[in-house]
């Protein structure tokens, strides 16, 4: 095997994100672009070296080159052993899963999550470390590092195998193992819910399921798991094809890109359950009929009926929440006895605490939910987890949500995305905003006095790393909030979000609509930070 060795020059666009490095596909489809960061990933996780790694995506365009390339450097590298999905296909919890199953010395992740596909679409990729989660800030610093300063890199000059086969082949030295990317994941759930229960859910009354896949890569987990295995109708997974573009559509779960599900789920005949999983399946959004479940009620309400379910039977340990996710899961951690953790975004802060045996289920408002299983997000598990529970309490998602309301009060929240936003001008909205954080404090804003106004800063409780500027905070008396972060998931612009809160303990009060609820808030909002005036928007892109 020759080993090739190129020389580049640094790009100084390298830094990953939240969740790894995304761009548009078009710059990674730049000569030398994807090579350099790949790079510095080996050049920084020196123990793969001799070890085995982890390789699988979400299948959009240009996975399957990716995978090439990278194959042909961990073989120029020295790696072991790479296990990569059929077909390039993993999903993130899945990838995350074989990690720590076989105790690799890490993996790479090829997805842009919930942005959309296609050529004219975005690609991504991050490093997951040996206990199964995306790279903590120390370790994406260094790659980052790296990959200023890089001046070549080494590729094996060999074809790869195909990787459409299952079963074990060599790359030069290097063996790859070509795995069946459901098997190992569908065994963990086993472990975790009572699929027999489920199953009789299925098939012992009139239950009815749609779960929408999105044209992503929860279709083959969806078909295998809930048809194959519990018994679900044929026509349960729905848009269930993983396609390179997703079908030209948006595979991220919400009210506005998941519209197919939401319609049917709203009819008077629809299905009793419905669900949506994103590109790359670490994301969820649950539906009852006619009724929609917050993500940061749905964290709340796993935590309050764990009990209920196999693997958490035993009780949970602790809670940890993004800080924009509404406060419900600290009501129902104080209930339980039990640590709540406030983190900033981004799975990986979480990562500290599992290992820790601080927590035991995670979640964050945009859809993501997980537990200890692995160190990522799961949808196909939180999905499940419903099922289990809804197979135990024999009743609706709706009369579910309002019995823990009755019991906790209702957290009204809303988050609203403006999204592609001008950088510069979203920048200046909340450098302004920085501003006058100090001169908040016990300020009458419409009916609501500011109680405390900071911008979020983090000390983990493990290692006691610091992380500052997570994000605006404005928290009145009585416990409403309003929370201001730019997204770091986003390629084109900037995407400004905005979360608004307010607790309300009255059951009377429980059945109001959310934007009515809290259009007092929200027009607060819009006139502390100028919204309209730095963003050119009077209206949101997306509303969850």
């Amino acid at each position: 095997m020759n080993i090739n060795v190129v020389a580049t020059t640094p790009f100084s666009d390298q830094k990953p994100g939240t969740s790894g490095l995304r761009k548009q596909v078009r710059v990674f489809q730049q000569p030398h672009y994807l090579e350099n960061f790949v790079q510095a990933v080996f050049n920084t996780q020196t123990a793969l070296k001799g070890g085995t790694l982890v390789l699988g995506g979400d299948g959009r365009y240009f996975n399957r080159e990716a995978i090439r390339i990278i194959l042909r450097m961990a073989a120029a590298h020295g790696v072991a052993k790479v296990i990569v999905g059929r077909g390039g296909i993993l999903s993130t919890p899945a990838v995350s899963c074989l990690i720590r199953r076989y105790q690799t010395q890490g993996g790479l992740i090829l997805s842009a999550s919930h942005n959309p596909g296609g050529p004219q679409g975005d690609f991504g990729i991050k490093f997951n470390t040996p206990n199964g989660g995306p790279a903590p800030e120390k370790v994406t610093n260094a790659i980052h590092k790296a990959t200023l300063t890089l001046t070549e890199y080494r590729i094996a000059d060999i074809h790869p195998v195909n990787i459409d086969h299952l079963g074990n082949s060599t790359l030069g030295a290097m063996d790859i193992e070509v795995v069946d990317p459901v098997q190992d994941y569908a065994a963990l759930m086993q472990t975790l819910f009572d699929f027999d229960r489920i199953g009789t859910l299925f098939t012992g009354t009139a239950f009815r399921m749609r779960f929408d896949a999105m044209y992503a890569v929860t279709g083959p987990y969806g078909r295998r798991i809930l048809v194959e295995m519990l018994g679900a109708r044929s026509d349960t997974v729905m848009r269930g094809d993983p396609l390179a573009n997703f079908g030209g559509q948006h595979p991220d779960p919400n009210l506005v890109y998941a519209q197919d599900l939401v319609e049917a789920m709203y009819h008077r005949d629809g299905p009793d359950f419905g669900a949506a999983s994103d590109g790359d399946g670490d994301r969820n959004m649950i539906l009852g009929r006619g009724f929609f479940v917050t993500p940061s009620d749905s964290l709340a309400i796993l935590a309050a009926n764990a009990h209920h379910v196999p693997g958490y039977r035993d009780g949970i340990a602790g809670i940890a929440r993004s800080m924009p996710t509404s406060q419900a899961a600290d009501r129902v951690a104080a209930h339980l006895g039990i640590e709540c953790f406030e983190t900033p975004t981004g799975w990986k802060f979480f990562g500290n605490l599992l290992d820790a045996g601080r927590v035991t289920l995670c979640g964050e408002e945009s859809f993501g939910t997980g537990s200890d299983h692995v160190r990522e997000k799961d949808g196909l598990w939180a999905v499940l987890f419903w099922l289990n529970l809804l197979a135990v309490r024999q009743d609706s998602v709706e009369n579910i949500v309002r019995s823990h309301w009755r019991q906790f009060g209702r957290n009204y929240y809303t988050r609203h995305d403006f999204e592609e936003v001008d950088a510069e001008r979203a920048e200046t909205l909340m450098r302004r905003l920085r501003d006058r954080l100090s001169a908040l404090p016990g300020k009458r804003l419409g009916d609501h006095t500011v109680s405390l106004a900071d911008d979020f800063a983090y000390e983990d409780p493990i290692d006691g790393t610091i992380s500052q500027g997570q994000g605006v905070r404005i928290l009145f008396e009585g416990g409403s909030r309003l929370v201001f972060r730019l997204s770091g998931t986003g390629t084109a612009g900037a995407t400004l979000r905005l979360y608004v809160e307010r607790y309300e303990p009255d059951p009377q009060r429980h059945a109001l609509e959310t934007q009515s609820a809290l259009a007092p808030l929200i027009a607060i909002a819009h006139e502390v930070a100028g919204i309209e005036e730095h963003t050119g928007r009077e209206a949101p892109t997306v509303i969850t």
